[in-house]
């Protein structure tokens, strides 16, 4: 996965970590800039696309557009809004759905969706400065809504309160299914992401849309894993959403989420870059200075790769730094290890050579194994 050994400075900021990526549109950019700051990532799409061109319920809002012209056209993602339009060219009903978008009030929500707007050889009304639909909400509720038929491109994410608030003011709402989100074809990749995050096989979890991650917490739910996934991302896998929306069906089953200020991929990475290495344990241990993460460790600034039995036994060691571990209790924490003892003394001899520091861990004779803890080191380093 990494070298052997690496100078200090030399990897990343997510070097060591593990992080899991449910993303089914942009994945491979997603996880392209999780790994160029070194994280080992695993990928699972918890949803697929329905393509447009199948997509009947798309088709029947797009005639329907044509033919009960609304008052107000909402477009909220420049890929949806594009994909709109060429789905009605291949229906053969792009140029009505242009003429049709051309005389009506035309909102859209950021910069791209202008574009996308442009592109199309149309020319918005207005865009909120935010990129908030909140904003575009608290304008058309401005303006009056009773009465006026509003059309909005939807784009598989749920609008909380949105829709609600602008039929609660009278208006008769009209949603464009743009890119609709079903569970993938093949479950497997998404169980293996479920096991890996129950098992705390992951540091870190992230989600870019609300379906995605309302979809992974069904699959737990019927594979008898809600409690144990609640869990892990309660206490030590860290979820990681794009943004607030996204964040939606995590936070109604208890769970707390980090997103950055800027709902973006390069952000939201950025925050794992952050958020990761604060989260790791670091300890001063026989005059080195020792940062435990996910499937490494760094040793005096140099990554040294960790084999999983071997984290196993230093996270055991690490959580009563100092303290001697009997052989039986590090023999629990060995997954699969059985009662044979000898497996202990196995691992610990290859987690000291991964080390390369064997003076790290001591042997304590006929009771166990202690981290050399070094506390006259608090007054040079603060532990994390």
């Amino acid at each position: 996965m990494y070298d052997e050994q690496q100078r200090p400075g030399q990897h990343g900021p997510l070097a060591g970590f593990t992080v899991g990526v449910t993303a089914a549109r942009r994945a491979d950019e997603l996880g392209a800039l999780l790994q160029r700051r070194g994280a080992a990532v695993l990928h699972a799409p918890a949803l697929r696309i329905v393509q447009l061109a199948d997509d009947s319920e798309l088709l029947a809002a797009t005639k329907k557009v044509i033919d009960e012209v609304p008052d107000v056209v909402i477009a909220t993602t420049a890929i949806g809004f594009r994909g709109w339009v060429e789905a009605a060219d291949g229906w053969g009903l792009g140029e009505d759905l242009l003429d049709r978008l051309r005389g009506i009030e035309l909102l859209a929500r950021g910069p791209k969706v202008k574009g996308a707007v442009r592109a199309a050889g149309l020319t918005e009304n207005w865009s909120p400065e935010s990129e908030s639909m909140a904003e575009v909400l608290d304008r058309l509720l401005e303006e009056g809504v009773e009465g006026r038929r509003i059309a909005i491109q939807l784009h598989g994410e749920p609008l909380p309160g949105f829709v609600e608030a602008l039929r609660a003011g009278g208006a008769e709402v009209l949603g464009i299914p743009v890119y609709r989100w079903m569970p993938p074809e093949d479950i497997g990749p998404v169980d293996r992401l479920l096991d890996a995050t129950v098992s705390r096989g992951l540091d870190a979890l992230t989600f870019t849309s609300a379906p995605a991650a309302a979809s992974l917490l069904n699959r737990a739910e019927e594979r008898g894993l809600l409690p144990e996934l609640l869990a892990a991302l309660n206490h030590d896998v860290l979820p990681a959403c794009v943004g607030p929306v996204t964040s939606l069906p995590l936070q109604a089953r208890g769970v707390d989420t980090v997103s950055p200020d800027r709902f973006r991929l390069g952000p939201l990475v950025q925050l794992l870059c952050q958020e990761l290495p604060a989260r790791a344990r670091s300890l001063p241990i026989a005059g080195h200075r020792v940062e435990i993460r996910g499937h490494a460790v760094l040793v005096d600034g140099v990554l040294r790769p960790v084999p999983p039995a071997g984290m196993s036994l230093l996270r055991a060691l690490s959580r009563r730094p100092g303290w001697v571990v009997a052989r039986a209790e590090l023999l629990r924490a060995l997954p699969g290890a059985g009662r044979d003892e000898h497996a202990v003394e196995t691992a610990m001899a290859r987690l000291r050579t991964a080390l390369g520091a064997p003076k790290l861990i001591q042997t304590v004779v006929k009771r166990g194994y202690r981290l050399a803890l070094d506390p006259a080191a608090d007054a040079k380093y603060s532990d994390t």
